[in-house]
């Protein structure tokens, strides 16, 4: 009987662990990113173990202290112990401030901005879209019926974003880059991206905006440079044949 209620009460811990390294466990696909997941791993790891102390605890007080049938005699009964209750206040204390210090030294790279960016991309939300504008390259990216935009980002190079909204409060979310930022009416936020994994990813509205929220959708291509490039140009020239007066060149 006590052996099982041992494993019964350590078990527990284990299973969020393992449901939580498996499931759980975001991966990140920026610079960025990765700074935010060690910050969630160091969390989930310090919650894990103080989930086992406490669990331990309490498995160790139903094991050696449980009711005996035949008696009604307490357990040795104690207070007042100066040097326990100093312990058990001092160790809390230096894991929060512990924590505190790590997130904070994080959260400094990632909220840092470069003064020389290779890119730079203005972000506007409006209900129900997003418009994309790269001011360095004279190219747009507008929201089309039906048709979500789509974000080109060229890999492993730092892009500087500036984010603002045109009617309400809106986020600029994208879950696989452990990233969201909101967008409010009369302030800009700023921010950096350094993409480190190439490939298509969702963006959305992380924050309820109205009827459609649910339609504020992007995707975001990190892409290598000559594929960037390649595209830049496919832009331009798209931009330049649709100017009134132009001439488009055979098909």
């Amino acid at each position: 009987m006590k052996s099982n209620a041992l494993r019964a009460a350590l078990a527990l811990p284990l299973l969020a662990a393992l449901a939580g390294c498996s499931a759980v466990l975001p991966l990140g696909a920026t610079v960025q990113a990765h700074e935010m997941r060690s910050v969630w791993v160091v969390f989930f790891w310090t919650a894990v173990f103080v989930a086992a102390v406490v669990w331990g605890l309490i498995a160790i007080c139903l094991i050696l202290w449980r009711q005996k049938r035949d008696g009604d005699d307490l357990p040795p009964q104690f207070d007042h112990n100066n040097a326990l209750e100093i312990t058990w206040t001092l160790i809390p204390l230096v894991m929060v401030l512990g924590l505190f210090a790590y997130t904070y030294v994080a959260e400094r790279h990632v909220e840092a901005l470069s003064p020389n960016p290779g890119l730079r991309v203005d972000v506007t939300a409006f209900r129900w879209g997003w418009h994309f504008r790269y001011p360095d390259l004279g190219i747009d990216v507008p929201e089309r019926a039906n048709h979500p935009p789509q974000l080109m980002l060229p890999l492993g190079e730092t892009v500087a974003f500036d984010v603002h909204s045109a009617d309400v409060a809106h986020s600029f979310s994208v879950p696989a880059f452990l990233f969201k930022r909101d967008a409010i009416p009369g302030i800009d936020n700023r921010f950096d991206w350094t993409p480190t994994t190439a490939g298509t990813f969702l963006g959305e509205c992380g924050e309820f905006c109205g009827l459609n929220h649910a339609l504020m959708t992007f995707t975001v291509a990190v892409v290598p440079r000559a594929q960037f490039t390649a595209w830049v140009a496919r832009r331009r020239a798209l931009a330049t044949a649709a100017r009134p007066g132009s001439v488009a060149g055979p098909s």
